[in-house]
């Protein structure tokens, strides 16, 4: 059933029964069915459980550290000194603007979402040796705290991103939520507050640009529901809210860090990150320039609950980094590869290497920040001279960049299977 139901949302005849059909494949998977095969890799075709991640190609790179670990304030003796003692380093964003490379992350007193965290940045001229980092919004007064939430450059200015919330973490009740934004100003080299996008709002990445000239970006409130804001355009603080799926609307699913892909024919793709226990991706279509959007449904594509992001490149095809091996949870990033932005043909992973030793304060835990040990989480990427930049945290406290040749991604489409 679902597979007649994919063939059918690809007819350019059907595109108004999109919603329709999307509703149908949630339910025949919520009962059961099989689920929409959005990954079909050659050898294993859309079975995930037969796929044998040790044998696929392996891209590799240069890694640079943005933002090395460092002790939080309360942290214990050297001795003593744990992953738990170590700031928080989470959530980076990369852009390049004005000839540079800029990265903007959350910097916490501890893992994770503490009052007082806030939003740093740091640049750089190659993307791998960085600056020093500052802040971009300073430091907030207990009980409130920021979440670096993207760079976004809008009308020529570059702003950095920012959920302003009270007490620990943005989600639950009383938390006074708030999008808000800083512009990047070049000649002081520092950010100035820009103004409030949406009250009870958390995006996931930059707002992306529709055909209209507004914007759409995903919305989660303090209680996960999701919705996307389109507009941005005459204000930045105007919006219109479209509702996508509320928490318990889809059985089983409780759905965290939606991101949306433009696959350039007119529709639109949502991937959500799922916390209802599937380690799979659920997957939703808008045909109205996302006005409106059928349930999400639960697709074949792993994931171990963790954030993801996608791009479409200069040379046509769409990248989508995520952690696809749930067997070892966050300790591997992968990248697939997919030539109409709905259906992922090729899947490699990230060989991402052991970074440079930490800091001599916090050398007694160098081990668990080696390849293989460390998780690597919450990836973004940009495209630049040639060359894909992927920034990430390790184990949560450090923020690093690992960039690929163009050339050797693109090499994985001419690929007959797995090696």
């Amino acid at each position: 059933m679902v597979v007649r139901l994919v063939a059918l949302l690809r007819l350019p005849k059907m595109k108004h029964l999109l919603p329709l059909l999307a509703v149908l494949l949630a339910g025949a998977c919520a009962s059961g069915a099989e689920p929409l095969p959005i990954l079909n890799l050659p050898g294993t075709g859309t079975d995930p459980a037969a796929i044998d991640y040790e044998a696929l190609p392996r891209l590799k790179g240069t890694l640079g550290v943005v933002n090395h670990a460092a002790p939080g304030p309360d942290a214990r003796t050297p001795d003593k000194i744990d992953v738990l003692d170590l700031r928080l380093n989470l959530h980076s964003y990369l852009a390049y603007h004005d000839g540079k490379f800029l990265c903007s992350w959350s910097d916490g007193p501890k893992v994770e979402d503490e009052p007082t965290q806030e939003i740093k940045f740091a640049t750089s001229a190659d993307g791998l040796t960085w600056s020093a980092a500052k802040s971009v919004t300073g430091t907030p007064a207990a009980p409130y705290a920021y979440i670096a939430r993207g760079l976004w450059l809008r009308d020529g200015e570059l702003l950095a991103l920012g959920a302003h919330y009270k007490g620990k973490g943005a989600f639950g009740a009383d938390k006074e939520l708030q999008l808000r934004a800083f512009a990047w100003d070049a000649a002081a080299g520092q950010w100035k507050f820009k103004g409030k996008l949406y009250d009870d709002a958390i995006n996931n990445f930059a707002p992306q640009p529709l055909p209209s000239g507004e914007w759409i970006v995903t919305r989660r409130d303090s209680r996960f529901n999701v919705t996307m804001m389109i507009g941005g355009r005459k204000a930045l603080d105007d919006w219109q809210i479209f509702p996508v799926v509320k928490v318990g609307e889809v059985e089983k699913f409780r759905p965290d860090e939606p991101i949306i892909l433009d696959p350039g024919d007119g529709t639109w793709q949502a991937l959500f990150r799922d916390n209802g226990g599937s380690s799979r991706l659920f997957h939703s279509t808008s045909t109205d320039q996302g006005r409106t959007w059928g349930a999400p449904a639960l697709t074949n594509f792993p994931n171990s609950s963790s954030k993801l992001y996608s791009m479409r490149t200069s040379r046509g095809f769409h990248v989508l980094v995520l952690n696809a091996n749930p067997k070892v949870a966050r300790r591997e990033l992968y990248l697939a590869l997919s030539e109409d932005g709905k259906t992922f043909t090729r899947l490699a992973r990230l060989d991402v290497p052991t970074p440079p030793p930490v800091s001599e304060a916090v050398s007694r835990i160098n081990q668990k920040f080696r390849a293989g040990i460390a998780s690597l989480q919450y990836p973004h990427v940009i495209e630049h001279d040639g060359h894909l930049f992927i920034a990430f945290s390790r184990l949560k406290t450090q923020i690093e960049v690992f960039r690929v040749p163009l050339d050797d991604v693109a090499a994985l489409l001419k690929q007959s299977g797995s090696k």
